[in-house]
């Protein structure tokens, strides 16, 4: 259980210390004492949950104390504790916002302790009810990633963490797991949305043309240099560009990157002149990035520059009824797309498709289901229409 933080505010060492003691009998508080309402101000940053405080205090009252904590953090509970019973005081001391009200009397210490332990349960309460507020996910935001299961919800709380900053990400999960799905959510619920998203393979460019790809060359740089070319950093200026695969980069080629990097800059080839850049990088990788380290084949600054902010994709056959998801739905839009009556999954063959592994992920899936749906007969696919390629 969480700890309840608590001040107390009295001038009184005595009193102060008995107040302490007597709420440390919860096993759920912590308390710090102070005699000066100057003190307490000054570790106010600290965010108290809670705040007991004396009215008659040294330079301040307890009612000008509460209206500072107050202004600084409206959440955090004062109880003020005087000897006054006036109930014009006691109806002002409420009006500012105290949270309660304790006389100075023979009862004082059990009302502060029982003040304290029904404020904390209202503490516990709006901490869970903001934890809750924070796991709540906006899925029209996300239409293109389908699943229910904990493990693609919890991919999408780390993209609703990071949508709205401008941090390197890097997504790492097996082939066919939706990176690029995921680096287009985090694009397009940024404030960089209308800007460009662009995407590049490393593992599709042949490596002498890599350089000439990302950062682009002037006329005649090269032999084949006919006109002066943008890269795909210049393209996506102001936007988002995706790195794909970029565990297949060579070293030298990853050098020049940590560089651009680095500096948010590039220099077309055959150019001398710096070209500034204001782009969001998001890289992926089926690679285990750390393992390329130790064996020399990705250097370990690039590493460290790119893991800014780290997004693992679960395995397809990790993710339970997502299988039954992903199927259903993939076969409603291929029938649509190419005019087919509906066709339906036997129970039968859900079957299989829970139990395989699916190492191709979820574009296995897809080839599997679409396959399937052309074999199928009487508008029902079963086990022997779904050809595995490991099975």
């Amino acid at each position: 259980m969480a700890t309840t933080k608590i001040f107390v505010v009295e001038d009184d060492q005595f009193l102060g210390n008995l107040i302490k003691k007597t709420l440390e009998k919860q096993d759920t508080v912590s308390v710090t004492h102070f005699l000066d309402p100057q003190e307490c101000l000054s570790r106010i940053h600290e965010n108290p949950d809670i705040v007991s405080i004396d009215y008659m205090l040294p330079g301040m009252n307890g009612l000008e104390l509460m209206e500072k904590i107050k202004n600084y953090n409206s959440d955090i509970n004062c109880i003020i504790v005087s000897g006054q019973d006036k109930l014009d005081v006691v109806i002002e001391t409420y009006r500012k916002g105290a949270a309660d009200y304790i006389i100075k009397d023979d009862n004082a210490l059990v009302n502060i302790e029982n003040s304290v332990k029904n404020l904390s349960k209202s503490v516990m309460l709006r901490l869970e009810n903001e934890a809750l507020k924070e796991q709540i996910i906006d899925r029209n935001k996300y239409t293109k990633i389908l699943g229910n299961s904990g493990a693609v919800l919890r991919v999408l709380r780390m993209i609703q963490k990071v949508e709205k900053s401008n941090i390197m990400v890097l997504v790492t999960g097996q082939s066919g797991t939706g990176k690029e799905l995921v680096a287009k959510a985090i694009h397009y619920n940024s404030p960089r949305a209308k800007k460009p998203f662009v995407t590049v393979n490393m593992g599709a460019i042949p490596e002498d043309l890599i350089e000439s790809e990302l950062f682009g060359h002037e006329k005649g740089a090269f032999t084949d240099a006919r006109d002066r070319r943008i890269g795909k950093f210049e393209e996506a200026n102001e936007g988002t560009i995706f790195l794909d695969e970029i565990g297949e980069m060579d070293l030298m080629m990853q050098t020049k990157l940590l560089r651009v990097l680095q500096e948010k800059e590039v220099t077309r080839i055959g150019s001398n002149k710096s070209i500034k850049l204001d782009v969001r990088v998001i890289a992926a990788t089926n690679r285990n990035l750390a393992q390329e380290v130790k064996e020399g084949r990705f250097r370990e600054d690039l590493f460290y520059r790119l893991q800014g902010f780290l997004i693992q994709l679960p395995p397809l056959y990790e993710r339970g009824d997502d299988v039954l998801l992903l199927s259903r739905t993939f076969l409603s839009d291929f029938c649509r797309d190419n005019k087919m009556q509906a066709v339906q999954i036997s129970k039968e063959a859900v079957k299989f498709l829970m139990e395989y592994k699916w190492p191709g992920n979820i574009r296995e899936l897809k080839a599997v289901i679409e396959r399937a749906a052309i074999m199928s007969e009487n508008a029902t696919i079963t086990p022997e229409d779904l050809v595995f390629a490991n099975a």
